[in-house]
């Protein structure tokens, strides 16, 4: 796939920044938790936080290509900002351009894609992850309010972010057609955050629970009609899926390239190890895992820039990439042998973070499923309750 002038441009650009300005302070941030704000309002003026934003919103207008071209830079130095940059970007974003009112567009996505504030989504739940339709979390009708109960888990952002797209049952009978969308802020009684979850890796990007107490939102706050919340949150599954796979493929990369350096330099027998063939192979094998992640990556990106449906595509580049990363900074991390089981090499932290790819934005089962239904076109029935 040939890139054209301006898509370079765009690869180019944000390399520069993220190796001059996320790469030197990744590990720091990685071992205190620390929250990129700094680096995230630098992005923001970059034009790297509202990228697929039309520009009478604010953003970028760029097309999914260079998104995920950027995208893949981003993860290359720091994981946990890409984390961040897919959720806002894909989810956040697309869903108030799609659903949003002018009203809501002009209140909330024009600062999001210039990047004053982040947002995040919050669809699952303690007892809904894959299966959203069981959710628990209610949004009773009084007046111009809903009022919202329950808890939602496992939410990047969930302790930074300053707005919310919340999945909650208007009607609990209805199953998926139940669920209805709504924009939350700080500023609302009865919400709160739970703990931070201490996690395995991308430990500079935040979770928590969002917890929801008689908390009452104007009614005004509904993303989108009522009932179409499931649909708000499907649409944004092949953007966020081609997020999640160039974040993978990012990480891939950057995990190869320090098993490539470090292969040169340690020396074993009196040779570079790089010169032995046990581990030439390895090499090829992860070269040829990344660059098959890569191909995936970018033609169901640009399928999607042709408006053609993609959702095939996006699956089958979440599932390769992710797992893809998983592969290869263990191959990484086996090259560099001891010291790659220690933080003085950052293989260590691509392991830690490469391991929850193939669990957030749909899980590698849950891809399997939507590409075994695309491919024998006979999509199941929802099990019935």
């Amino acid at each position: 796939m040939e890139l054209t002038r301006e898509q370079l441009m765009i690869q180019k650009m944000a390399r520069e920044f993220a190796r001059k300005d996320l790469a030197p302070q990744a590990a720091e941030r990685d071992q205190k938790h620390e929250y990129p704000a700094e680096s995230l309002k630098k992005m923001g003026e970059l034009g790297l936080l509202g990228m697929l934003v039309p520009e009478e919103y604010g953003g970028e207008d760029m097309d999914t290509v260079s998104y995920a071209l950027a995208m893949s830079e981003v993860a290359y130095a720091c994981a946990s900002t890409a984390v961040i940059m897919s959720v806002h970007n894909s989810i956040c974003c697309g869903s108030l351009l799609r659903f949003g009112s002018e009203e809501q567009k002009q209140q909330y996505l024009v600062p999001m894609a210039r990047g004053e504030f982040i947002a995040s989504f919050a669809l699952s739940e303690p007892e809904a992850g894959s299966d959203p339709a069981s959710m628990s979390t209610t949004a009773e009708k009084d007046g111009d309010f809903y009022v919202l109960n329950g808890t939602k888990r496992w939410i990047t952002g969930g302790a930074t972010s300053e707005l919310f797209i919340v999945l909650a049952k208007t009607d609990p009978d209805a199953d998926h057609k139940g669920i209805s969308a709504f924009l939350i802020t700080r500023d609302l009684q009865g919400f709160s955050t739970g703990r931070l979850e201490d996690k395995m890796g991308q430990c500079a990007s935040d979770t928590t629970d969002l917890l929801f107490s008689d908390c009452r939102v104007p009614a005004d706050r509904m993303l989108g009609k009522e009932g179409e919340g499931f649909i708000v949150a499907m649409s944004g599954l092949d953007d966020g899926r081609i997020g999640i796979a160039a974040l993978s493929l990012g990480l891939g990369q950057a995990a190869l390239d320090e098993a490539v350096n470090y292969s040169k330099q340690r020396v074993q027998f009196g040779r570079p190890i790089a010169d032995n063939q046990g581990l030439r192979w390895m090499v090829a094998d992860m070269a040829t895992d990344v660059e098959a992640a890569r191909l995936l990556v970018l033609n169901a990106a640009a399928k999607k820039d042709k408006k053609e449906k993609c959702s095939k595509e996006a699956s089958m580049a979440k599932l390769h990439a992710s797992e893809m990363a998983n592969r290869v900074t263990g191959q990484a991390l086996q090259i560099h042998g001891g010291y790659g089981y220690t933080r003085e090499f950052p293989v260590e932290r691509f392991y830690r973070d490469a391991r929850v790819l193939t669990i957030y934005e749909g899980t590698s089962q849950i891809q399997k499923i939507v590409i075994a239904n695309e491919v024998l076109g006979d999509k199941k029935k929802r099990p019935k309750k």
